[in-house]
């Protein structure tokens, strides 16, 4: 086996460990935060979701899979990915007001019965802080998704609110697994409202 081969291998083994791992803790939460998604959606609330560098990423696809559809056709569900509006976020940015950059939008469009959907895989940023902040103040509930435990996020959170931590992992590792989790999300989502 070349050098190359064995570091495929051990990428490959060491995703399939942190999955298991993953499988093994994180399906209670999992299951929890569909029904606060799902309670959300047929309050007639929307989801407004938000994170920070590539973990946008997966923000946009979660809005998406709402928006248009998972895997089944479907009506459209409200969700917006404050992170999406790059001219907003930019303009906020130049006013040297990076901490603003969601907590003024969440401010501007959030209600209550809205639900705000934090994404977080390389730590904990004041921008995301004060987004949570903001979203209590407006009476929304909280749902974190974070590659690490125990943060400084999760001191924020309400009784009423959720969080799905994986084991301190790093963005690279962590990424295939929010995005597994996401998709989780949708299915369950998409069942629970629509059934099949």
């Amino acid at each position: 086996m070349t050098d190359t081969e064995h570091q495929i291998n051990q990428w490959f083994a060491s995703h399939m460990e942190h999955t298991a791992q993953a499988a093994s803790t994180a399906g209670p939460a999992i299951e929890e935060v569909a029904n606060a998604f799902v309670e959300t959606l047929l309050q007639d609330g929307k989801i407004v979701t938000c994170a920070n560098g590539n973990a946008n990423i997966l923000a946009q696809y979660f809005c998406t899979a709402l928006l248009n559809r998972f895997e089944q056709d479907r009506p459209a569900l409200p969700a917006i990915n404050l992170g999406a509006d790059a001219t907003t976020y930019s303009a906020i940015c130049r006013d040297n007001r990076f901490n603003d950059t969601f907590s003024r939008q969440v401010r501007a469009i959030g209600k209550p019965g809205d639900l705000l959907f934090v994404i977080v895989d390389d730590g904990h940023k004041a921008n995301l802080i004060q987004a949570i902040q903001v979203a209590h103040d407006r009476e929304m509930s909280v749902v974190v998704l974070s590659a690490r435990e125990k943060s400084d996020i999760t001191s924020l959170l309400h009784p009423e609110d959720h969080e799905i931590a994986l084991n301190d992992l790093s963005p690279t590792e962590a990424t295939p697994l929010l995005l597994l989790i996401i998709n989780a999300l949708c299915g369950l989502i998409d069942a629970k409202i629509f059934g099949g």
